[in-house]
């Protein structure tokens, strides 16, 4: 400050100076509660939105369940049909099970291309059903012997199919080896196993 100032002026420019620093202050302060006061309007957004996931995964599951119930509760009313000539048709089959109950629906299970694979499924109205059908496995469907089982309610990870037994390598070669010193009047067979009867497991 000058030397020539006054007391009165230097009060007066000190006390300008603390309004300065002051409102300086204020405006710090109302910019950061401003931005408190967005973030805390950003996070309820965000537990909102986490909420409105959580309900939609949850009626997800509950609809998930509700049609593997269905699904289940359906194939006990259901049996499958196999070895069904492929030129069957779902009235035929219809024909051929309609002693044994109400049917709902006939479903012959073809490739993606449309083709018929040979086996089909059958709903009926009433689980009762399904004893009935059963009762026709073994029966001539178009000069075809027929199986007749209960529909299975398909397990996720599990196969459908029956179990695929291994030929094993190992096995099959050792008794074709073995079996080269056995038979004393028989025949000569070069090349090492003798293929004239073959291993079956």
């Amino acid at each position: 400050m000058p030397k020539d100032t006054t007391r009165h002026e230097e009060e007066e420019f000190y006390e300008e100076e603390n309004n300065i620093e002051g409102t300086e202050e204020g405006e710090e302060e109302s910019v950061v509660n401003a931005q408190i006061e967005e973030m805390k309007k950003r996070v309820a957004a965000l537990e909102e939105e986490q909420n409105k996931i959580q309900q939609i995964q949850s009626q997800i599951e509950k609809d998930l369940s509700t049609i593997a119930e269905d699904k289940e509760e359906i194939d006990a009313r259901s049996v499958y049909v196999g070895n069904v000539d492929y030129g069957a048709t779902a009235k035929e089959l219809e024909a051929h099970f309609k002693e044994c109950g109400t049917i709902n629906r006939v479903k012959i299970q073809g490739d993606k291309f449309g083709n018929p694979k040979g086996f089909a499924y059958i709903e009926f109205k009433d689980k009762s059903s399904v004893e009935s059908a059963t009762k026709l496995h073994g029966s001539t469907f178009r000069n075809r012997e027929i199986k007749v089982l209960p529909k299975r309610t398909n397990i996720p990870g599990m196969s459908a199919g029956p179990p695929i037994r291994s030929r094993g390598r190992g096995r099959g070669r050792g008794r074709g080896r073995g079996g080269r010193g056995r038979g004393r009047g028989g025949p000569t067979i070069r090349g090492g196993a003798a293929r004239s009867a073959p291993y079956h497991q």
